[in-house]
């Protein structure tokens, strides 16, 4: 059930944390929230990708470096969000890591990898700032990013990311119904593919579970000619708006069919015993 509604205007001058905001869908929130009049903490893995977002959208944002894997590094970063003072009154868990492995042939360390990230890193990351977001006095919300393959039967070549983005949404939908209980409303997003980087996604993977790789940048082309993040702006702070809820920004014309199946080939193998 959607929460009470407010306008961003709402929270200007307040504190908002997007995680995995050195570009991408990140960036693009963190820029937005500025614009809206937030102050903007961009936490990102990359130091140096952090620090170039806040500088350039300028005094209002401040960069922050962790590893959302990592429950110390998140807690040491909730640690200087909260020294800043003024509380935190937007949190934004949208970090996460492309991944192209399979599930049943996938190394060790990759799939720990990808779970690490995209689905602990999602629970951690709400463990460490939570505490911050409930403290603070005023209006608040709580977005989450998930994926259209979270809504989607998970198919090659994809697997193992589909299947750690199932699992974030879930995650997501717990931790959305705890907040409610708490009247904290949050907003769960599923993009489709667009202009990001993620196709590079180990391109900052920490030393525990491989280190760094860059893909071939000749597989980035479906990336690069894909949509801007920045068009699902609108859509996003409508639902915030409005109370928050679920956002399908899908950029593939079929994605509705192909839930749309998925739920019925699921609903038709229902049987009461």
């Amino acid at each position: 059930m959607a929460a009470e509604s407010m306008k961003l205007a709402e929270l200007e001058g307040k504190t908002a944390l997007v995680t995995g905001a050195g570009d991408g869908i990140g960036e693009m929130l963190a820029r937005k929230l500025v614009e809206a009049g937030l102050h903007v903490g961009v936490l990102d893995i990359r130091a140096e990708a952090a620090e170039a977002v806040a500088e350039a959208l300028g005094p209002r944002a401040f960069p922050i470096t962790a590893d959302i894997s990592d429950q110390a590094a998140l807690s040491n970063a909730a640690d200087l969000v909260s020294a800043r003072g003024g509380g935190l009154s937007l949190l934004w868990l949208n970090a996460g890591a492309g991944v192209g492995a399979s599930l049943t042939e996938g190394r060790a360390k990759i799939i720990e990898w990808a779970y690490s990230v995209n689905v602990l890193g999602m629970i951690w990351t709400a463990q460490a700032f939570l505490p911050l977001l409930r403290e603070d006095e005023g209006p608040k919300h709580v977005g989450f990013t998930a994926s259209t393959a979270s809504l989607r039967d998970p198919d090659m070549p994809l697997t193992l990311y589909a299947a750690t983005k199932q699992a974030a949404f879930g995650v997501a939908e717990g931790i959305r119904n705890e907040l409610a209980s708490e009247s904290i409303p949050s907003t769960i997003l599923c993009p489709g593919l667009l202009n990001t980087n993620i196709w590079d996604g180990a391109r900052a993977r920490p030393g525990r579970f491989g280190g760094p790789r860059h893909m071939d940048p000749a597989i980035s082309k479906r990336w690069k000619e894909a949509k801007s993040p920045d068009l699902m702006w609108p859509h996003i702070a409508d639902t915030i708006e409005a109370g928050g809820g679920y956002l399908v920004c899908s950029t593939d014309e079929a994605m509705a069919d192909v839930h749309m199946r998925r739920a019925q080939t699921i609903a038709d193998a229902f049987k009461d015993i």
